[in-house]
């Protein structure tokens, strides 16, 4: 599939309703199944899921998200070390939701804010352990950015095909070590090259390929 048509089927997926909770909970463990609406003093977050080309070894080019596996030296960060979509608190600079998104982006993985195009909006996520009321955004470049990570942010920098995350086989349970007290048993997540999405994150991006499978 060329470039444009790709994402000229992108758009036209996301003018149909999105698939909601419904698609968000396919990979929440059991105790998330129930949606629950945020405290009043939620803090708010943009994530954004970059879609661009990249390069195959035996020549082409594939469609791929950017992933960024966090680091962080504060002990209280609940999400510290997981594996995530660019993007973080919305500051009082940002001038809307999907500004906030392409900035975080531009800080954590180096693609420049003004060569991305949001195609929309995913379902809003509240994540209880946190109190932050995450609002998930789309968007894609036309060619193969170079990532540069911030450094005090970024551990690592994964690139994910589409294809691996469509294959059902990469949708396993595992036991989870939330906190040092915590065992959470079943929890669903993507495996990525050996590394685990899970969370808020496995939630929205459950919802993003619910979208791009219709």
């Amino acid at each position: 599939m060329t470039t444009t048509t790709f994402i000229n089927v992108l758009k036209e997926k996301f003018k149909q309703p999105l698939p909601g909770h419904v698609a968000q909970n396919k990979m929440s463990h059991a105790t998330r199944k129930v949606y629950k609406k945020p405290l009043e003093n939620a803090r708010v977050a943009c994530v954004l899921a970059l879609f661009y080309p990249k390069n195959k070894i035996e020549g082409g080019k594939e469609w791929s998200i950017v992933f960024i596996e966090r680091q962080s030296s504060n002990p209280n960060d609940r999400h510290r070390g997981q594996i995530s979509f660019p993007g973080g608190k919305l500051e009082e600079e940002d001038e809307n939701l999907a500004q906030g998104a392409l900035r975080e982006a531009e800080e954590e993985v180096g693609v420049k804010a003004k060569e991305i195009e949001i195609i929309s909006a995913l379902t809003e996520l509240y994540i209880p352990v946190s109190n932050f009321l995450v609002y998930p955004f789309v968007g894609y470049l036309n060619y193969e950015p170079v990532f540069i990570p911030q450094v005090s942010e970024v551990k690592s920098i994964i690139e994910v095909p589409i294809s691996h995350l469509q294959n059902s086989a990469n949708r396993k349970l595992r036991d989870m070590q939330a906190s040092p007290n915590l065992l959470i048993k079943g929890v669903p997540y993507f495996d990525v090259k050996g590394k685990v999405i899970w969370g808020a994150t496995a939630m929205i991006l459950s919802e993003l390929m619910d979208v791009l499978m219709e």
